[in-house]
């Protein structure tokens, strides 16, 4: 937990919900409110499809044209054979993780791609803004292209009458890496990524699912982190958003202080969702008559207040088990605080996705030594610029993150039947007891590598 906020707890001063209920009374901010025909982009050398701008490696991101190439790595670009299709005829390609962006305003946007290349196979993985997952691996044969949709969100941290979401040094980050940003990034992966066109539309009327939490949720900024919510994309229809807000070291109460809840709620509409995952940094605050059943409890009994209060879904997730192993078998150190959210979520009539049990099946299953590969456990030299060994047994790697996606996705399906209905149709069911083989997840790392740990070990 961070001193700002364990500050806050300690001095009595959270702002407390009832102000804020009160605040969001006014006029709210409105995804995408400069709604804009957005460019087409068809990528390659070769004759530009009406409608479309032409994409090629020296289209590189300036603020005056708004979009571009924003990665240090700048694609191939394939130039079309005569006669061939315009948009499908040419291709920007590459072995190296390359990253397009553009300018959009806040909200939610529908992204179509065209994937694939004519002069050579490819596997294509895609993700948005800071490493979000948003499609797994797309394989297309030379010659062969594959059209992909996806509804993606893009957010920023005005709030209202001129103010501003406090923000750390973190979420601030590098241009085009920070996730806070005006720019809309698309991260392509694999060996080799191939795109040939992109479209953007703003998508006002997408279902939102808001996460909010800590940092086993957030969306991880660096390899080789990751964070459950940062995979969600990857599970979902176009149509359904995911804007992760959850971010590290935050408790219940601080991600309230520090305006988070606010934000979600001023962009929050009628049948939108909030997943709520708390604990890990809560179970650390030590003032006055907190505990599990005191102040946590209460916490989320508001938070469940003000959402619905907005119209919106609350579903609460408990918080699942760091890496502990006794006697053979897990060891449970947040056991309390998943029998809290669970009686909180009866009492109120809530959806609770019991991460905490399927977390513990999951580990389990793995084992004692087989249980390193979901979390950041790895040699040193793995990574660049790596001396140390990285043990870490509260935060997971991708592998583990999107095991723990996958559980949070099967709960959805058994006890969120309305939000259930949009899940891809490729979507299999998954039972944390028989976890997919860490080889037979295939995330490509992004090029993006911090050697510290995240707030909220």
């Amino acid at each position: 937990m961070d001193d700002r906020a364990m500050t806050a707890r300690s001095n009595g001063t959270t702002k407390g919900l009832r102000p804020l209920l009160l605040s969001l009374m006014f006029p709210l901010m409105v995804q995408a409110a400069e709604i804009r025909p957005l460019p087409k982009f068809d990528f390659g050398l070769g004759a530009v499809a009406e409608g479309y701008v032409g994409i090629g490696p020296e289209t590189r991101y300036a603020p005056e044209r708004g979009y571009g190439f924003a990665s240090a790595n700048t694609p191939e670009c394939t130039v079309a054979a005569p006669g061939t299709e315009a948009l499908r005829g040419d291709a920007c390609v590459s072995d190296e993780a390359f990253t397009f962006a553009i300018d959009v305003p806040e909200g939610n946007y529908e992204v179509t791609l065209l994937l694939g290349s004519p002069d050579s196979a490819a596997e294509t993985t895609v993700k948005a803004e800071a490493r979000r997952l948003i499609l797994r691996p797309v394989p297309t044969k030379a010659g062969e292209q594959a059209r992909a949709t996806f509804t993606v969100n893009r957010r920023g941290p005005a709030l209202e009458e001129d103010r501003r979401l406090f923000l750390n040094s973190r979420e601030q980050g590098p241009p085009m890496i920070a996730h806070w940003d005006e720019h809309l990034t698309i991260e392509f992966l694999g060996s080799p990524a191939a795109v040939s066109a992109m479209t953007i539309q703003p998508a006002p009327e997408a279902t939102t699912v808001f996460v909010a939490g800590d940092s086993t949720v957030t969306d991880q900024r660096n390899e080789p982190w990751a964070g459950w919510g940062q995979m969600l994309p990857a599970f979902f229809t176009p149509g359904v958003a995911i804007a992760n807000h959850a971010e590290s070291g935050r408790a219940l109460f601080s991600f309230e202080s520090e305006n988070r809840l606010e934000k979600v709620l001023s962009t929050m509409k009628r049948g939108d969702y909030l997943l709520i995952q708390f604990g890990h940094n809560d179970q650390k605050d030590q003032s006055e008559g907190a505990g599990p059943f005191t102040t946590y409890a209460e916490d989320l009994r508001e938070y469940i207040q003000a959402v619905r209060g907005k119209g919106g879904i609350p579903v609460l997730v408990t918080p699942m088990e760091r890496r502990r192993w006794s006697e053979g078998k897990p060891s449970e150190t947040l056991t309390d605080f998943a029998t809290a959210v669970r009686q909180v979520g009866e009492e109120q009539g809530v959806p609770v996705i019991d991460l905490h049990e399927m977390s513990l099946a999951l580990y389990a299953a793995l084992g004692e030594s087989g249980s390193k590969k979901a979390f950041v456990h790895y040699p040193a030299n793995t990574f660049p610029n790596q001396k140390r060994a990285l043990k870490d047994d509260t935060h997971h790697n991708p592998y583990g993150a999107y095991q723990l996606a996958r559980a949070v996705v099967e709960e959805i399906r058994k006890k969120v039947p309305g939000l259930a209905n949009h899940l891809r149709d490729d979507v299999l069911p998954f039972d944390p007891a028989e976890p997919d083989s860490p080889s037979a997840v295939s995330i490509p790392a992004s090029p993006v590598f911090q050697l510290e740990k995240p707030e909220g070990n």
